[in-house]
């Protein structure tokens, strides 16, 4: 009994066999059939990964740089079982920095549930405020020293649970000199309602690899008088004519399901508090470069289209202002539910300098291939282009 070299088969020889050679050769014609049918289906598996993989985000020019906007987080913290989801999308936005040209990272607010509760229910969370705020601060501690990110506050990070006051846990796990990349582009910073300079309302300019000038102002929930005066002044000034500025704040317009109508009034206890429609009349209607305004809290709906929506109204020197909710944390599952299925908005900033592409996308989804298909919102409300001009 002798055995082929290479092969684990065995072949006996005697009087009634083939020759050793002929017999050799057939094994070999039928091995090569075999091979040429792995290698037709490695080709096919590898053409499906490939395909699949075709929709994982990527610009549509590549000279552009992008701008990713982080909905509310509260709800992927107040569970303990949610918090990984929100570290996965922060591990995703690192990771595909360099592909993207991501260059700054904006979160509407609501950063925790409970801005100071010790006693959590366990129903609607099992997380203590301490430990939300932590969870918090871990997921964007990923982005330290890799991307400037500017957050706003929302309604829930103030107050016990929500706004009965002003007080904020925000600036204990976000000061100023944190992430250098984030301390590098700012400004000014106006007082809190306790008479601190804080990044609760901070103004930050960054230049784009085009050379575009943006001015970003982050406004606390509910913006006190002080709070705008000192924006429309900022704004004003002659050194910033030239900018394009950004108003990132927690609270502005409703849902595509209510029209995306600013919102005239909210249930909290708070004294000297400018909500949606003042806002737009105080600020952003008067205003010659405030263009564009990014907000969340709204979620009419468990549905998406309650999550989002989008308004271009003109302001007194006639120039379009463009206004943006977006919004995740009731899908998912509900108040209750993973937190908000891992939804982000990828938005393009083209070489023109004028032109913004939007994409809504979930690194959740696009973590396994048997629901890579879910990884991307292609409504006209989820995928769309707007101007700056």
């Amino acid at each position: 009994m002798d055995y082929i070299p290479g092969f684990r088969l065995r072949v006996v020889l005697n009087s009634d066999n083939l020759s050793c050679s002929n017999y050799i050769f057939r094994i070999l014609h039928k091995m090569k059939k075999v091979l040429v049918i792995f290698t037709f289906l490695g080709f096919l598996i590898s053409e499906g990964f490939a395909q699949q993989n075709d929709k994982s985000p990527e610009l549509n020019n590549p000279k552009s740089w992008s701008l990713i906007l982080i909905p509310d987080t509260q709800n992927y913290v107040k569970f303990e079982r949610n918090q990984p989801i929100l570290d996965m999308m922060m591990n995703w936005i690192k990771e595909n920095r360099k592909k993207l040209n991501t260059e700054l990272v904006l979160c509407v607010g609501d950063l925790v549930d409970q801005n100071n509760n010790a006693y959590p229910d366990v129903i609607k969370g099992d997380q203590t405020s301490t430990q939300q705020w932590k969870a918090v601060s871990r997921s964007f501690g990923k982005l330290d020293h890799q991307l400037p990110y500017i957050l706003s506050t929302g309604n829930h990070d103030y107050g016990l649970k929500n706004s009965e006051n002003r007080y904020t846990q925000f600036n204990s796990y976000f000061p100023v000199e944190r992430n250098p990349l984030t301390s590098a582009l700012l400004v000014e910073m106006a007082p809190n309602a306790f008479g601190i300079p804080t990044l609760e309302n901070a103004c930050y300019e960054f230049k784009s690899r085009h050379g575009q000038k943006l001015l970003i102002f982050s406004l606390e929930f509910a913006p006190r008088k002080a709070i705008i005066e000192w924006c429309k002044k900022l704004s004003s000034l002659p050194q910033y004519a030239d900018h394009y500025c950004i108003v990132l704040t927690h609270s502005f317009i409703r849902s595509m399901l209510k029209n995306n109508v600013p919102i005239d009034t909210e249930p909290y206890p708070l004294p000297d508090a400018t909500y949606g429609e003042q806002l737009w009349k105080q600020l952003l209607y008067p205003s010659d470069n405030l263009r564009l305004v990014f907000s969340g809290h709204v979620a009419d709906t468990d549905e998406h289209k309650g999550h989002v929506g989008f308004h271009r109204e003109k302001n007194a020197a006639g120039k379009t202002v463009t206004q943006m909710m977006f919004n995740a944390q009731r899908e998912g599952g509900g108040w209750n539910g993973n937190g908000g299925d891992g939804w982000l908005r990828i938005l393009e900033f083209l070489p023109d300098e004028k032109t913004v592409q939007v994409k809504t996308f979930s690194p959740l989804f696009a973590l396994s291939p048997a629901i890579w298909h879910l990884s991307w919102r292609t409504e006209s409300y989820d995928q769309f282009s707007f101007d700056l001009r």
